[in-house]
């Protein structure tokens, strides 16, 4: 009896679900070659890498069909000439022992040495400076060192330097290449005719070499800033010469026109269309004076880089603002900074009108610089009475003179205060005497 007798309640509720019973899942048997901690950290899951079980590392590896031995054989080698039998291991495979030349044979390659007869040696080889024993002496000894002329000068009876040795071999060596050739046309390319050896040249290079070779390190850092100062210059007088530089008229150069008489009063709208040769240079520019040197020794070049050069060039001597200006003025007048057909007449067209800018705003500044000296000169030039008011010059010559009354300090009086502290006509005048007064009058109330 339980608290739900006591009380008569139902054992189960309508709404209640018997709880199922969960199913118990099947062991897995862990496979063979596992271990148990590997197992439980995969859970059966298959592995990334295939594995081995142990039972196939204990089987002993299947024999090969080939039954390999290493023998100690003799063998010859075809480089010698004397035949000589000697003994090295071999491998061997089902005891059949190798055959053919030995393996270090191909790595024997020996130089092919001419040779002369004694006809051969007085017809064409004779040498004041050579006889012919040492000749024949030099060339046995070519063929047994293979042309090492080191080893040879170092083993040569005579002294005889390294680079005698090697103008003797190879001059013999051409000497009999042209004359046993049926014409000079057949060995032409040949590299002894092609290229004879110099034993000068030779000389000079080692020479050159072994003082390169022997510089401290000061002298290195020394070429090497002489070197580059040398680069600097070079380039420096490339650009100096190659470049046209339009030189612009200077202040000096305008003063002098201008005292020389060659001021125009009323200058027409057609003489500043076209100014006189003095001020502009002449449009008449040609190709190698108008491309830069550095260009005309390129084959191949841009024309747009070629006029940027120019205009630098043309544009030296102005500063950075006339530039602005200049660029300005070609956007004002409706035309590109840089041409969008670079030929050859446009760029020149396009670098005179640069330049034609460019002297004219000289001209400008020169006329501002002028017309400002003129009007300093004659307010200079006009003497003037102590007193005397000064004199407009702008035109009103006609109006009349109204003296401008100044206070203390540089104040304008006021026409009030201009009537009032203005002195009197008579200054110089004497005071007048005193008048004497009359008597006042009694009033009855003084009585």
């Amino acid at each position: 009896m339980d608290a739900k007798d006591i009380l008569g309640l139902p054992k189960s509720f309508p709404g209640t679900q018997e709880k199922k019973p969960r199913q118990q899942k099947e062991p897995q048997r862990k496979p063979d070659g596992i271990s148990r901690e590997v197992y439980a950290l995969t859970g059966g899951i298959a592995p990334l890498m295939p594995t081995i079980e142990v039972s196939h590392l204990k089987r002993r590896p299947v024999a090969d069909k080939e039954k390999i031995t290493w023998q100690w054989l003799p063998f010859t080698n075809s480089a010698r000439t004397d035949n000589l039998m000697l003994y090295h291991w071999v491998r061997v495979v089902n005891g059949v022992p190798p055959t053919g030349d030995y393996q270090f044979a191909k790595y024997n390659k020996s130089v092919d040495v001419v040779k002369y007869t004694d006809e051969e040696y007085e017809k064409y080889l004779t040498d004041s400076m050579w006889t012919k024993e040492e000749t024949d002496h030099l060339f046995d000894m070519c063929e047994r060192f293979d042309l090492r002329f080191i080893v040879i000068a170092d083993r040569f009876p005579t002294s005889r330097t390294v680079e005698e040795l090697k103008s003797r071999y190879y001059s013999v060596s051409r000497a009999l290449l042209i004359a046993r050739a049926p014409s000079v046309a057949d060995v032409a390319g040949h590299p002894l005719v092609k290229e004879p050896y110099d034993m000068a040249y030779e000389m000079e290079r080692k020479r050159a070499l072994s003082a390169v070779l022997s510089r401290t390190k000061q002298q290195e850092i020394k070429d090497t800033e002489i070197l580059s100062e040398a680069k600097r210059i070079m380039e420096s007088r490339i650009a100096s010469k190659g470049v046209e530089n339009v030189d612009l008229p200077d202040d000096h150069t305008d003063i002098e026109i201008i005292e020389k008489g060659t001021h125009v009063e009323s200058p027409s709208p057609s003489s500043n269309m076209h100014p006189s040769s003095t001020a502009v240079p002449s449009a008449a520019i040609t190709e190698n004076a108008s491309t830069p040197a550095s260009l005309r020794m390129l084959r191949v070049y841009l024309r747009t880089h070629a006029l940027d050069q120019m205009v630098q060039a043309a544009s030296s001597n102005a500063g950075p603002r006339t530039i602005k200006r200049v660029e300005q003025t070609l956007s004002d007048l409706g035309v590109h900074i840089k041409p969008k057909v670079p030929t050859k007449a446009v760029c020149a067209e396009h670098l005179e009108l640069r330049k034609e800018i460019l002297t004219l705003f000289n001209l400008q500044k020169q006329l501002q610089n002028k017309e400002a000296e003129a009007s300093a000169t004659r307010d200079t030039s006009f003497t003037e009475a102590p007193g005397t008011p000064k004199r407009s010059y702008r035109g009103d010559a006609d109006r009349p003179f109204v003296s401008e009354a100044v206070g203390f300090g540089g104040e304008r009086m006021g026409k009030r205060d201009q009537k009032r502290k203005a002195p009197g006509r008579f200054m110089d005048a004497p005071p007048s005497p005193p008048q004497s007064k009359r008597p006042r009058k009694l009033k009855a109330s003084d009585g």
